[in-house]
Order: C-alpha cells, then sequence, then structure tokens
C-alpha cells in the first residue's frame, strides 16, 4: 500500500511539474508579446545622439526597457536607469540563457585618457577585491548576500582612437554556483560617457565575447557631444579617469541587481507556483482522509507578472535571496 501511495504521489509530482512548466512557458510566451522592438538608426532621448541597431540585434525603447528592469527584474526605479536595451533578434527579455545590454549615459564630464597607458590593471584588481570585503560587511548587515570578484573574465582594453573602453569582471554572490558576469563597456564623449552593461551569467561569456564587436561601433555622438568637441573653457573634466571608470565608481547601483533578479526570478516564481499548488494537493488529500470534501484547489498563476510581483514582493525577495 506504501509503494503504490509512494508512485502515486511521484507520478502526481511529475505531472505537477509540467503543468507548472507549461504555465511558466505560456505566461512568459505571453509577456514577450507585448513588447515592440525597433531596428535601424535609434535617436537616443536625451539628445547626445543615436545608437545604429546592429544586424542581427534589435533595441527596446526606454519606457519598455524600465518595464523590464524596473517590473519583471526587480531593479528599483532610479534617475537614468535606462535609454534602452539591446539584445539579439532570437532572444527575448525573459530568457533564462542569453545577454542583454542595457544602455545609459551618465554626465560625469569629460574623461581624460591620459593614464590608459599606464594603469595595472592586476593591481587595480586586488584593490577592488579588497574593497569589496569591506563592502560586504555592510551588505550582511542590510540582509543581502556578499558579493566576491572572482577576476576578470575579460581583461581591460582602451581603444584610444575609438575612445572606447571595455572589460568584464566574474562576479559570485553568495554560494552561488553559476558565477555572474559582468560586462561594461565605456563610450567617452564630450561632457560624460554611454554606458552598455551586459546583463548575463558567465557561461554567456562566449556569447557576448562572440558579439562584443559588433556592439562597439553602435553610437554615434551628436555634433558638439564627441570627445573631440571638448571645451576646456567651458566643459568640466571628470573626476575619473580611465583606472577609475573600471574600478566601478561610476553607475555602481545598476546591474547587480538586474542580474540576479533576470537569472533568479523566473526559476523562484515558477518554484513557488509549483510548491503552491503541490502543498494545496497534499492538503486536499489530508482533508479527505479526516472525511472533509473542502479540499483547496491550487491557485494558478495567471495574474499579469508585475501583479503578482505587487501582491507577494516581500515573499518573493525573501525566497529569492534565499534561493540565490
Amino acid at each position: 500500500m506504501m509503494k503504490t501511495t509512494l508512485t502515486f504521489i511521484a507520478c502526481l509530482f511529475t505531472f505537477c511539474m509540467y503543468s507548472q512548466d507549461e504555465n511558466l512557458a505560456k505566461k512568459i510566451d505571453s509577456i514577450e508579446k507585448t513588447f515592440k522592438y525597433q531596428h535601424g538608426s535609434i535617436d537616443l532621448k536625451n539628445g547626445i545622439g543615436k545608437i545604429n541597431v546592429p544586424k542581427g540585434f534589435k533595441y527596446l525603447e526606454p519606457v519598455q526597457a524600465e518595464r523590464v528592469l524596473v517590473d519583471i527584474w526587480g531593479n528599483p526605479k532610479g534617475e537614468n536607469l535606462t535609454l534602452g536595451l539591446l539584445l539579439p533578434e532570437n532572444q527575448g527579455v525573459m530568457n533564462e540563457n542569453g545577454y542583454v545590454f542595457n544602455i545609459q549615459y551618465d554626465e560625469i564630464g569629460h574623461v581624460e585618457d591620459d593614464d590608459a597607458d599606464d594603469v595595472n590593471y592586476d593591481d587595480l584588481l586586488a584593490e577592488m577585491k579588497k574593497e569589496t570585503v569591506e563592502e560586504n560587511k555592510e551588505r550582511q548587515k542590510a540582509g543581502y548576500e556578499p558579493i566576491t570578484i572572482v577576476g576578470w573574465a575579460a581583461k581591460p582594453f582602451y581603444d584610444q582612437d575609438r575612445k572606447i573602453l571595455h572589460w568584464a569582471k566574474e562576479i559570485k554572490f553568495g554560494t552561488n554556483t553559476v558565477n555572474t558576469l559582468n560586462y561594461n563597456v565605456r563610450i567617452l564623449g564630450r561632457k560624460g560617457v554611454l554606458v552598455l552593461n551586459a546583463i548575463a551569467t558567465e557561461n554567456e561569456l562566449p556569447l557576448v565575447q562572440k558579439d562584443i564587436n559588433k556592439v562597439l561601433d553602435i553610437v554615434q555622438f551628436n555634433d558638439g557631444y564627441k570627445y573631440e568637441d571638448f571645451d576646456s573653457n567651458v566643459d568640466e573634466v571628470a573626476a575619473w579617469t580611465i583606472g577609475g571608470l573600471v574600478a566601478g565608481k561610476v553607475l555602481a547601483k545598476v546591474g547587480f541587481l538586474a542580474i540576479l533578479a533576470k537569472f533568479g526570478k523566473l526559476i523562484v516564481l515558477g518554484l513557488l507556483g509549483f510548491f503552491s499548488a503541490f502543498k494545496n494537493k497534499i492538503r486536499g488529500w489530508f482533508s479527505k482522509n479526516k472525511g472533509t470534501e473542502n479540499e483547496e484547489e491550487p491557485k494558478q498563476l495567471e495574474e499579469p507578472l508585475a501583479q503578482i510581483e505587487e501582491t507577494e514582493k516581500e515573499e518573493e525577495a525573501e525566497t529569492a535571496d534565499r534561493e540565490l
């Protein structure tokens, strides 16, 4: 009898898992269909220039991009959060695998690049690791997992002719077995830097590296915003040089939360939905065994993702922290 019961439970478990996977896939597909992508030449909303979407990519304008970053991936709202998202043509924002470039602009002033050939990036990495250890004390006090900088996933490289700086860090969150890829591109302009941050895991590094050359030249600054338009009589010089940009002193608030949410929220959401349904089914069995007929039916996750996050925001955040 016990063996038959266990077999039945195992079969039901498998069936519930398949059903929940199917429901989650439909939900993801329905959310994906709400986004409208663009191609070609895109004028940036702040007037600094334009993005030329390369072949094989698509662009999501700022309003929809903020919806992804805030409502779906769980980032807090903030000023200058995004000028849009750039992602491969065959990929959606809800894909568990793949990567997305978040586009930003930070008017920090004119970044002088005189130190580009003098930076010892190994020493800089060691200093960044040391600072992260200290910062982790505050993170853990606030209830967040510690961050470990594993090393360079791609060592910093500065193209002085094109005024483009790019590098990648490999980062571990807590005890997570899959490390995060923090791939950064900075395109220097007259009054600030255009920022491209790749949101991905370490597993996607080969994909990003394969496509990075297609992405580096997508920005075209308008006249008056180009690096060579700098006027020392009226323009401010940034407090950061090339080494400072790599050290991550600019726009540090963006990226980590997006990365965590992108590759964790869908998994956690699926688990919450599945185990909620399974728990209710178990409760129903025991109710029937006790002579009751008020079995609680499993609640399907049919409301839009944004509504789910509103009603279960605190529970999901706590669960995500534990799972991640």
